[in-house]
């Protein structure tokens, strides 16, 4: 294991703030940074602590591993695409790491049992998931041979009996495969296809329901007994286990049309099922409203938010309680004004007896038996600058909150105590360094986390409850040690419309104080984070600046967004004497494809662009998506689209925003990247753009790849991420040198 002085993070923040001078001598005799580094890079995932949080479950892979996706089958139930890892228990005491395999494997949904001796999880069999077992103490890992002919669900939950004697899963039915593998292949290959709107659901909307049809059942320990819960298939969701154990209790959810808005079409109401006798009782009645329910750790009690308020029901209630219904503004009670306070569920505290809420006031505990609320923690509401607190755990106690903390001016990042009485902040960890994947033992005693100095992958860390002592528990990326790297740097500037807005700059790997360099921006909405960032890696090591710059979008008038909030971050670092105006480049991917497209019909500043995977006909991509049914419409009248109105109510805002009608105001060099099999934003959305680029004596070049899905060669195999990163790099370095020598020495005013 290896141990951390307590001056690391000082360290991690004194490299952060060194100036950028000339690269050091060994840094220039170390490799560069390849596209197979980038498939090569190993990360972890914590996927089960025991409860004293000695032991720890982790898988660790690289993107290598996730490669030869069949995206053709996307929509097919009974597909499992490959996602291999090594599975690892670490002891957080000393370090050690035991691999429960010899090889990576394909596992998901693990669990400790309650003495944390046994961990479970699914494993991989062809193409089904088998329950199997690790024995802590005695290395060993065991298949449990199910006795049902009915196999497991491919999403199905895994949870340990309170008591340790079984394991909760659930099943298909027989036949669910065939069933459902040809619902798919008939829809794919046809040979007739017909779609008819009396039916209550899209085709494709309801071969998707069929993935979520299970029936919940306790596979027995030792005895490999399995005890179905129903006689037949249901959709559940939010399954949990009252700590006695006599109880399941869960959210029914049941599809009963296509939905356009998201709100409707399902019906929603939460039930308890007796274990003893296998009666059920319905808790919350159905609504079509959206529910989300939050369970206690007893598992004995619900809360939900719902329409402002904040009820919680026990599995012995007859009916909610609200718990903010009378709840009103106090700035507006004096003039008359009842205008009620709208809150939001946050979580329960460890012993069930109160609940945190959110409003706009700031955080309330709120007393789960009568309602009584107090302001524990107030809030900003109109100060965009206040530093983002986000809680993520109790202490034990209940006395104190576990809070992320975040600025929002600059890079000060960790996590922080709030205690409710004394109603004082204490910095547990706070510094430049990037933090995440916060996990906390049941007893309090360790945290674990995420860290990197912001420009090196993750690796795994462990610390007391005060951090006192913090040890780091894996070193995943050693070999990293002699690659050009980049480094980031947040970037403050103010767009066309005066508003301050963030970007992330990522230097030259050799870069010089003085000289200008090409500069690419990656597009998409706001950034902020830094964190390793292996597409930045490669244009740094190409001699490219990368640039992410932030932008804000505006309801009705998105399109507008990327050029007043992109051209303006790069113009403050050409102000700075970084960048070569005349070598610009900008690309994005999905909705920033769709962003660089729509950007380059206003403004020739660009001297190449590239659109991986986005649309650019807005009004042909509402129905292009068969797979994904309606969510295009979703997304264009309230979603990411943020178009504000459907196409009849709207027309000129979707003329507006679909780049393929100005594609004549293009006049920068355009290279176009999709994949056959991607879902998302079909290739034939693209070709309308190369089509037109074609038809008007444009430069254009369109890359297809048949085995790529959304994201183009990048999410093919390995051949064909190469090829993808090699195209996009000689792409900007041929547009680059087109303009004169790669590095500029002067003024930045290049010549054409």
């Amino acid at each position: 294991m290896y141990k951390i002085p307590q001056m690391l993070n000082c360290f991690c923040v004194s490299l952060l703030l060194l100036p950028m001078v000339a690269t050091p001598l060994r840094a220039q005799e170390s490799r560069a940074f390849t596209t197979e580094d980038a498939l090569n890079i190993a990360q972890i995932s914590i996927e089960a602590l025991t409860p004293d949080g000695r032991f720890v479950a982790a898988t660790r892979w690289t993107s290598r591993d996730r490669k030869n996706v069949d995206h053709m089958r996307f929509g097919d139930p009974t597909y499992i695409a490959p996602s291999f890892a090594d599975v690892l228990v670490i002891d957080a005491s000393t370090g050690n790491q035991t691999p429960v395999f010899d090889s990576k494997v394909q596992t998901r949904a693990f669990d400790w049992s309650p003495d944390g001796k046994t961990l479970a999880f699914f494993y991989l069999d062809g193409e089904q998931y088998s329950l199997y077992t690790y024995d802590r103490e005695h290395n060993q890992t065991r298949k449990v041979d199910l006795r049902t002919s009915k196999n497991i669900a491919s999403n199905s939950p895994l949870e340990w009996r309170p008591d340790g004697t079984g394991i909760l899963v659930t099943l298909r039915a027989e036949g669910w495969a065939e069933i459902s593998r040809k619902a798919y292949e008939n829809l794919t290959y046809g040979p007739t296809i017909v779609q008819d709107s009396s039916e209550p659901f899209l085709a494709w909307d309801a071969v998707r329901n069929r993935g979520q049809l299970s029936i919940p059942a306790i596979v027995e320990l030792p005895s490999q007994e399995v005890r179905e819960l129903f006689d037949h298939e249901v959709s559940l969701q939010n399954i949990s286990q009252s700590e006695d154990g006599n109880h399941i209790s869960y959210l029914s959810v049941d599809p009963t049309t296509t939905s356009y808005t998201r709100q409707d079409g399902t019906d929603y109401s939460v039930h308890t099922l007796n274990l003893a006798d296998r009666s059920t009782r319905l808790l919350k009645g159905e609504s079509d409203s959206r529910l989300n329910i939050t369970w206690n750790d007893a598992g004995n009690a619900f809360a939900f938010s719902e329409d402002g308020d904040v009820f919680v029901q026990s599995i012995g209630d007859d009916e909610a309680l609200n718990l903010t219904s009378n709840d009103t503004d106090d700035d507006h009670k004096a003039g008359g004004d009842s205008t009620q306070v709208r809150y939001s569920f946050v979580r329960w505290r460890t012993d069930g007896d109160a609940i945190l809420v959110s409003s706009k006031e700031g955080y309330h505990l709120i007393d789960a038996s009568n309602g009584d609320n107090e302001l524990v923690l107030s809030l900003p509401e109109s100060d965009s600058t206040a530093p983002r607190q986000r809680p993520v755990s109790w202490s034990p106690d209940g006395r104190t909150l576990l809070m992320t903390y975040s600025a929002r001016d600059k890079w000060e990042r960790g996590l922080v105590r709030y205690d409710l009485e004394s109603r004082r902040t204490h910095d547990l960890i706070k510094d430049t360094g990037l933090y995440s994947n916060w996990r906390f033992s049941e007893t309090g005693e360790r945290v674990f986390y995420a860290f990197s100095n912001g420009d090196m992958p993750n690796d795994l860390f462990v610390a007391d409850s005060n951090f006192d002592d913090t040890e780091r528990l894996t070193n995943l990326n050693p070999w990293m040690a002699d690659r050009k790297l980049t480094r980031s740097e947040l970037v403050e500037y103010l767009d066309v419309d005066g508003r301050t807005l963030h970007g992330i700059l990522y230097y030259p790997v050799d870069y010089k104080p003085g000289q200008r360099y090409p500069l690419v921006a990656e597009i998409y909405e706001e950034f902020f984070d830094n964190g390793f960032n292996h597409r930045m890696n490669l244009l740094a090591n190409a001699g490219f600046f990368g640039f992410r710059p932030s932008v804000r979008l505006e309801t009705g008038f998105p399109g507008e967004g990327w050029l007043k909030g992109v051209t303006a971050g790069i113009n403050t670092l050409i102000d700075r004497g970084l960048v070569d105006k005349e070598k610009l480049g900008v690309h994005g991917t999905s909705y920033g494809g769709y962003a660089t497209n729509l950007l380059v019909t206003q403004t020739d500043r660009f001297a190449a662009a590239i659109n991986i995977s986005g649309k650019v006909n807005i009004i042909s991509f509402l129905g292009d998506s068969p797979k994904i049914t309606v969510r295009n419409y979703y997304a264009a009248e309230s979603g990411q689209d943020r178009l504000g109105a459907t196409l009849w109510e709207q027309p000129q805002k979707y003329l507006a925003h679909t780049a393929i009608l100005n594609a004549d105001r293009i006049n920068t060099p355009l290279l176009l990247m999709s994949g056959e099999g991607d879902w998302n934003v079909p290739a034939t959305n693209q070709r309308e753009m190369y089509y037109a680029l074609r038809r008007l004596d444009k430069e254009v070049v369109w890359v297809h790849y048949m085995n790529a899905g959304h994201g183009a060669g990048r999410t093919s195999t390995v051949a064909d991420f190469h090829d993808h990163w090699n195209r996009i790099l000689s792409w900007y370095s041929d547009h680059f040198e087109g303009d004169g020598d790669r590095i500029s020495e002067d003024s930045g005013t290049g010549t054409r």
